[in-house]
């Protein structure tokens, strides 16, 4: 580290001395001496390598003497080559821009690359619990109860891996998240947008988007602690039988906390539509609400569909809520005061404690995760088009 330290240090000290070095050189040069980089771009390119070399060389496994030899020969010579290289009239411009797009396609890759990790890794071991589970009964079947782990050697058993009521209860928790999010976060949108005076909307569009920041497991706390009781009492009060974990909490709760990122999106959506055109809706006679839900509305709908795409997404693949508010019970139910389970509160069960990864249980949390991952990547796609279609009608 220190040895880091201390070259870091010497690359500043002879970036800033070769700066000034080949500026004096200019300025002795012809004035009519045509240059295709400026002084500063061969400093860059001097730091450029210097930093390259220099880390390969302090992370190598020489000897400390060894290594603090090379990095002053190493930044000695570099030094002196960037001159020749100005003498030259080397178009350093050009090749610090040609570094920097290789960076940053590198950055790109590595996301790439992970993803592609990613996948493979959930696709290879459901391959090993699909050899020993039929993906039919998977796909299909209507009972979830997978048992303790067992080795592949043995028989699945008395173990049902029925990823229906799984989804099911995934499928209805976001629809209550979203029905509860939507209209809340576009109609704030809409009244932050439209009707908001500056001071309000200043107050107000902070206040809201902190909800985005609040950890999930508070969200959980709140819903069950005040929102699940306040759910029973209400229905109890009613004649209605509801589980103290409910669906409808778990929904409710994960609807609140995905406001803020429809409400934000949509807003700047809003924003974003030319004022020429809500100035000429209302220059032709429509009213305040007529201009936004015939105008503003249609133009920055691709945007919103973008934002309620995200808000699934994030109502999907939440946990903890759903971990402590609903139940981890796998119930064939529709019902809302029911307690049900979702696809990522029980890949955790499965994956909690020790498990031998050669046992069907255990293995049934990547078959979820897969499964999971290919509903998302269908639904974005589908998604995408009708996002697409709108951009043409109301580009």
């Amino acid at each position: 580290m220190k040895l880091l330290l201390i070259s870091l240090v010497a690359i500043v000290i002879l970036a800033l001395l070769l700066n000034r070095n080949i500026r004096n050189l200019r300025m002795q040069a012809d004035r009519k001496a045509r240059f295709n980089s400026l002084p500063i771009h061969y400093t860059y390119c001097f730091v450029l390598w210097s930093v390259i070399f220099a880390s390969a060389i302090i992370f190598s496994s020489f000897s400390s003497f060894t290594k603090n030899i090379l990095l002053a020969l190493f930044l000695a010579g570099t030094f002196f080559l960037i001159k020749f290289f100005y003498h030259q009239n080397f178009n350093s411009k050009k090749h610090f821009e040609k570094a920097g797009t290789l960076a940053l396609s590198l950055t790109a890759a590595i996301g790439v690359l992970i993803t592609i990790i990613i996948t493979a890794s959930i696709l290879f071991e459901s391959i090993r619990f699909f050899e020993m589970v039929n993906p039919i009964d998977f796909l299909f079947g209507t009972s979830w109860n997978p048992q303790m782990a067992i080795t592949s050697e043995q028989e699945v058993g008395a173990s049902s891996f029925g990823s229906v009521p799984v989804f099911l209860g995934t499928l209805l928790i976001t629809l209550i998240a979203m029905i509860v999010a939507i209209p809340l976060g576009i109609m704030a949108a809409i009244y932050l947008g439209f009707y908001a005076k500056a001071k309000t909307r200043d107050y107000l569009k902070p206040l809201l988007e902190i909800l985005a920041g609040v950890p999930t497991v508070v969200y959980g706390y709140f819903a069950v602690i005040t929102v699940a009781p306040l759910f029973k009492t209400i229905f109890t009060s009613l004649g209605f039988t509801i589980a103290s974990e409910s669906a409808l909490a778990a929904g409710f709760v994960m609807g609140v906390m995905i406001i803020p990122f429809i409400l934000s999106l949509t807003d700047d959506a809003l924003n974003s539509v030319p004022q020429t055109l809500k100035d000429g809706a209302l220059a032709m006679g429509s009213t305040k609400s007529e201009m936004i839900k015939k105008v503003a509305l249609p133009s920055a709908l691709p945007s919103i569909v973008g934002a309620v795409i995200l808000a699934v997404s994030r109502a999907i693949g939440e946990t903890m809520i759903v971990v402590m508010a609903a139940g981890l019970v796998a119930k064939l139910t529709f019902n809302p005061l029911d307690s049900v389970t979702t696809a990522t509160a029980q890949i955790v069960t499965l994956l909690v404690g020790d498990q031998e990864f050669n046992s069907p249980k255990t293995l049934a949390a990547f078959a979820l995760a897969l499964t999971l991952f290919i509903f998302t990547f269908i639904f974005n796609i589908i998604a995408l088009i009708v996002i697409k279609n709108y951009k043409k009608k109301y580009g």
